[in-house]
């Protein structure tokens, strides 16, 4: 059974609220669009570092998540292949939030 987020992000992306990629998460997170970043769990950690200076410098409050999927499993669910993800839009990021904190509840934290 699908993760209620990974349906969520689906829903989100056919309303055009996210951004996919790094350019244009990076682009989103400068410009004070991102409500929130999702990286995949396979992302490099340079690519989480890079995110978290950029986050620091430009919007301190925004809130960075890893989800458990990998990077194709992403592509499967949402098809385009990326490994970062800038939610822009605030109902859907708050939901989404809610939905992930509620999965690694449920089956444990990740490492």
């Amino acid at each position: 059974m699908p993760k209620k987020y990974i349906s969520m992000l689906g829903m989100a992306r056919r309303a055009g609220r996210l951004s996919m990629g790094h350019d244009t998460a990076l682009g989103s997170l400068r410009e004070h669009k991102a409500q929130l970043i999702i990286f995949a769990r396979d992302i490099s950690p340079r690519l989480i570092e890079e995110f978290t200076v950029a986050r620091d410098k430009y919007y301190n409050e925004l809130e960075m998540l890893q989800i458990d999927e990998s990077i194709d499993e992403l592509h499967r669910a949402l098809g385009y292949k990326a490994g970062v993800i800038s939610v822009n839009d605030s109902n859907f990021s708050v939901r989404l939030i809610e939905l992930i904190k509620q999965e690694e509840n449920e089956y444990g934290s990740k490492d």
